[in-house]
């Protein structure tokens, strides 16, 4: 496992980061509006990810790694109900839910409980005022959508399965018109990109962290999952995704030296098209151009992954 520097796991800093990865032959994430094709901005042809998907591994390398550690617990897991977990709050504390009546020191001790309890809600937030009341929490670790950096050209393939679904489906038949019912295989699809290179960034408060108890525990398992999450969420429909580069940018004071998007700037990444198309990460060999001279006062970065 990567070590993680001490300057990157203080609670009290805020950080801003980029994150740099890339797709070979998979579907980093589909759009159930377009049959799950990957998702892309029509008007630039770009591919892009959502927070939600790049959250999603996030929380299930957390939740792999950290089963059995108090306090590591995943909210947001298939098979599960939200309101679940809000109750387990209600009867840890000894509470009983009153609905959109239920007394405001009863949803500050429940809401308390569950930034205790889950890693997601200590660093994402969310939103626990349906039906059981414990109340809100606004994440002190955000992202934004990742965008490729060139544009991408979505591949639909169709492929066979040798094995049929229904028993029904193998029994042959010759209808009144002289047709033959049954089948032998089926034909399903397959999205993916053939290559392209993502960048997305994120963004830590450390004020909204005091109020949720992030620990430098819960820093150091954030990073650790950015580089080593894409190791534990194989699929054929993903294809090879990886860790391509990770630039933190560390500010001195909690509200921070210099606005994050100047600093992002200073990574600058060219992109190939209209030249060219790329096929794989050492197209962009010379093209991550990194200003990390003259950094504004109380500004650090550090490359945990250099591209």
């Amino acid at each position: 496992m990567m070590p993680i520097p001490p300057i990157l796991t203080d609670p009290t800093r805020r950080y801003d980061l980029v994150l740099l990865l890339d797709v070979t032959d998979g579907n980093p994430n589909g759009d159930p509006d377009a049959d799950n094709l990957p998702r892309m901005d029509p008007a630039t042809q770009q591919g892009l990810i959502s927070d939600v998907a790049l959250k999603r591994r996030i929380r299930d390398y957390v939740q792999l790694t950290q089963a059995d550690v108090p306090g590591r617990a995943i909210v947001v897991q298939s098979g599960t109900a939200l309101h679940t977990h809000q109750q387990r709050a209600y009867t840890a504390l000894g509470l009983t839910s009153t609905g959109s009546k239920q007394a405001a020191a009863d949803v500050a001790r429940a809401r308390a409980w569950m930034c205790q309890t889950f890693y997601d809600i200590r660093m994402f937030g969310a939103v626990m005022t349906t039906g059981i009341n414990c109340g809100q929490v606004r994440g002190p670790m955000q992202c934004t959508f990742a965008r490729s950096i060139d544009p991408i050209v979505p591949l639909d393939h169709t492929i066979t399965r040798i094995t049929v679904t229904r028993i029904a489906d193998l029994v042959v038949t010759r209808t009144p018109d002289g047709r033959m019912t049954g089948k032998q295989t089926m034909i399903g699809r397959k999205p993916l990109v053939s290559y392209a290179l993502y960048r997305a960034h994120g963004f830590f408060s450390p004020h909204l962290a005091a109020q949720t108890g992030v620990t430098a525990a819960d820093l150091t398992i954030f990073w650790q999952a950015l580089v080593h999450m894409w190791d534990l969420d194989r699929s054929a429909s993903r294809g090879l995704i990886a860790c391509r580069g990770l630039y933190v940018f560390v500010h001195a004071a909690a509200l921070g030296s210099a606005p994050a998007h100047t600093l992002f700037d200073r990574i600058q990444l060219d992109p190939l098209a209209p030249d060219g198309m790329p096929t794989s990460f050492r197209d962009y060999a010379g093209r991550i151009r990194i200003a990390d001279q003259e950094l504004p006062d109380g500004v650090t970065l550090v490359r945990l992954v250099a591209g």
